[in-house]
């Protein structure tokens, strides 16, 4: 099996985190603004927005703490097979790496999305 260098796994599991970190809080702020356009506004249109993007914010907090804690055992991997070779990893833990790198790019683009969307949303009933 091919061995492969890991420098620069450990620095982007760690950006990663600090990314999901990131959009947990803002998880949290959408949730604060979500709250208080239900409050302000109880009309069956806006009742329906409101079930949706809380029902998006759900999903989200979900898969953020499904995708931190595959960062985090990815990186225990990473730490154990480094301790036995020192500078290479197997190759099956770096193709591990590499679908949880799409999976947070993705997962990314999507909250991107789903931020600049209820944003519009909170502008019209705000």
């Amino acid at each position: 099996m091919k061995n492969i260098s890991i420098k620069h796994l450990n620095f982007a599991h760690n950006a990663w985190l600090r990314g999901l970190g990131f959009y947990e809080l803002e998880l949290g702020f959408l949730q604060e603004r979500l709250e208080e356009i239900a409050g302000d506004n109880t009309g069956k249109e806006v009742s329906e927005k409101v079930e949706y993007f809380q029902n998006q914010l759900i999903i989200h907090r979900d898969y953020l703490d499904n995708l931190k804690h595959r960062i985090h055992t990815n990186k225990t991997l990473l730490q154990h097979e480094l301790k036995a070779t020192t500078t290479y990893v197997d190759e099956a833990t770096v193709m591990a790496y590499n679908q949880l790198a799409e999976d947070y790019f993705t997962e990314d683009r999507m909250f991107i999305d789903l931020r600049n969307e209820f944003n519009r949303f909170a502008s019209e009933w705000m």
